[in-house]
């Protein structure tokens, strides 16, 4: 792929130069769902520039951020971006593009150092706190080119897995809003997902990429300890953080991993990892992958509940996709496993004193501790109790003697289940219940068991539930075996196609959100019955539809109704438009985020059902010009 991206350049060399091309109007560019190599090849072609395209994504963001579904995904937006765009812009050239970053836009969830941003983790204790510097995966990703259009909200001091914070507030998820990102790292995943940007920086201790990577259709990798630096990264759990990239394909995922991950002398688990990162993990990428694989299906992971099975089937499904494409799936009992992940955690014994030890560099820092932040206040009352029972934590030698042993216990008994089914992965639910509504806590998590092995884990989109919630699911492989993880995500996704754009957040129409759209519905009538004119507005941001029936009384209508399938065929009732016991003039429903795109694509049909002068039932299929 690197020689494609040298041909467009050459090309665009010796052919014209970007300038000299005549652009069409960049509000007819499109940058939803658009993937790194695609706006790097349309910036080589001269269709659209870096600053464009930051201006672009900038526009989502003031469209469906804190207007249309509010999905509050980011805390700042940088006012530097454009101005970084146009610098890039000239630098392209001037010389060429750096390499397939060069002008992309991405954010930055709110625990990364920025120097010119403030940086939280979401607290209002650390509100305007400015460290002066980048963190050093920030620093990689400029240096390679990336634009950073701002930072994005989490799970308040990255504590928790719904994404709540007392200066962000509550982040939604963009394929339903009232249904959460998960966490921590919600904001980053809620925004790639909305296209707010091309990709996004997020951190992991315990589940806080792969969640947020299951609940917004993406993919994320937690790596190896010691594949990417956590200097500048506000801490949880200097044992399990790990930082790394959200994106929406394995592609996208890899450039990203090529630009962050690396040695750093501040970071002491990243020495030696130079040795282990290959010159690029596109290398790795290759859609016939699974042919041959073994993946290890550890069932106890998909949960025994009634409320586990939804999710269980989806995941069922995206493994039966790696076996069509030639894997072996294998089943894994891991006999201790589930005993022993328990305790195995060191956030509680370890966060106190990591996040005192961080704020100690900065001697202006609001805040100095932990108990400050309770002290004065500034959390989410959401958070109240976490903060509290981390803070009285009792840390002695043998407590974190006795969770390191369990820790040991654990890799050694993963260790020996690889090795006796000579298995390439391990595969289970991400999490094993669907996303929940805001605010209410989220069970089923199986975030731990890469969290307590220190070994990789890639989250892959399974599926979506039968009302459009993403469901995702990850492989875990043995320590620096990313490449391998990255190959048989490739293979999947190239064979499963799992990507959905969310219905909440669609294309901009010159720059802003689409209009209202109007249509005209004929409902034959049966029988005897005249045929009957509906007037249809549907608003494709609120999802809002909306019916007029020319020549009709209120008190003529009995029903009106939207129903799945073919109007020949029949099919049930899934939205109702007249309410008698609310109005007898009101005509109008909010279709739930899943609807609207069947909707738009025809899929649904309209009945209206009369008294007077006789019972009759009018349908047709809805279609919108």
């Amino acid at each position: 792929m690197r020689r494609v991206l040298a041909a467009l350049a050459v090309v665009s060399l010796v052919s014209s130069s970007p300038a000299a091309q005549p652009r069409a109007a960049v509000s007819t560019f499109e940058v939803m769902e658009r993937s790194i190599l695609d706006l790097q090849a349309a910036m080589e072609a001269g269709t659209v520039t870096a600053r464009e395209l930051a201006a672009l994504h900038l526009a989502r963001i003031d469209a469906y951020d804190a207007a249309g579904p509010a999905l509050t995904a980011l805390i700042a937006r940088s006012p530097s971006a454009l101005d970084e765009a146009d610098a890039l812009d000239r630098e392209r050239r001037a010389r060429g593009p750096r390499g397939p970053l060069h002008g992309i836009p991405v954010l930055i969830k709110d625990n990364f150092e920025t120097r010119d941003l403030p940086t939280t983790g979401g607290t209002t204790a650390l509100a305007g706190f400015r460290t002066g510097r980048d963190a050093f995966q920030v620093r990689k990703l400029r240096e390679a080119g990336a634009v950073i259009l701002g930072k994005t909200n989490l799970h308040e001091l990255a504590a928790g897995i719904i994404t709540i914070s007392s200066l962000g507030g509550q982040t939604r998820n963009p394929y339903d809003p009232a249904r959460t990102p998960g966490g921590s790292s919600g904001g980053t995943g809620a925004a790639v997902a909305a296209s707010f940007a091309v990709a996004g920086m997020a951190s992991d201790t315990c589940g806080s990429i792969r969640i947020p990577a299951a609940n917004n259709n993406l993919v994320g990798l937690r790596g190896t300890l010691g594949l990417s630096s956590r200097s500048g990264i506000i801490p949880l759990s200097h044992t399990q953080d790990i930082g790394g990239p959200l994106a929406r394909t394995i592609t996208d995922l890899a450039i990203m991993l090529d630009a962050t991950v690396g040695e750093d002398p501040d970071d002491p688990t990243t020495a030696g990892a130079g040795a282990r990162i290959p010159p690029s993990y596109r290398d790795a990428l290759d859609a016939a992958a699974l042919a041959g694989a073994r993946i290890g299906v550890l069932r106890a992971h998909f949960g025994t509940a009634p409320e586990d099975a939804e999710v269980g089937g989806i995941v069922q499904q995206a493994l039966e996709v790696m076996k069509g494409r030639g894997a072996e799936l294998v089943d894994v009992s891991i006999p201790g496993l589930d005993e022993l992940l328990q305790g195995s955690s060191l956030i509680n014994l370890e966060f106190r004193d990591d996040l005192a030890a961080y704020l100690a560099q900065f001697p202006a820092a609001p805040v100095r501790s932990l108990g400050e932040v309770i002290a004065g206040g500034s959390m989410h009352a959401a958070l109240e109790n976490t903060f509290k029972l981390r803070n009285a934590a009792e840390v002695t030698e043998e407590a974190v003697r006795r969770v390191n042993a369990r820790r040991s216990a654990v890799q050694a008994l993963v260790d020996a289940a690889f090795a006796e089914h000579r298995i390439d992965a391990l595969a289970y639910p991400t999490l094993r219940r669907r996303p929940v509504v805001v605010e209410e806590p989220q069970r089923g998590t199986n975030c731990q068991l890469s969290a307590t092995t220190g070994w990789p884990a890639l989250a892959l989109p399974a599926g979506l539930t039968a009302d459009g919630v993403p469901i995702g699911f990850e492989i875990l492989g043995r320590a620096w075996s990313e490449p391998r993880l990255l190959a048989i995500g490739y293979a999947y996704e190239q064979a499963a196609r799992p990507r959905r754009a969310p219905p909440t957040v669609p294309a901009l129409v010159n720059g802003k959100p689409p209009a209202p759209r109007a249509a005209s519905v004929v409902l034959a009538g049966e029988g005897s019955a005249a045929d009957l004119t509906a007037r249809l507005t549907y608003d494709p941001v609120s999802g809002q539809l909306r019916a007029e029936l020319a020549g009709l009384g209120p008190r003529s209508v009995e029903a009106v109704s939207l129903h799945r399938g073919d109007p020949a065929a029949g099919g049930p009732v899934i939205a109702r438009l007249f309410d008698p016991a609310v109005s007898p003039a009101s005509l109008s429903t909010l279709l739930p985020p899943h609807l609207r795109p069947a909707l738009l694509a025809g899929d649904l049909w309209l009945s209206v059902q009369t008294a007077e002068p006789a019972r009759h039932r009018r349908r047709a299929q809805v279609r919108f010009p």
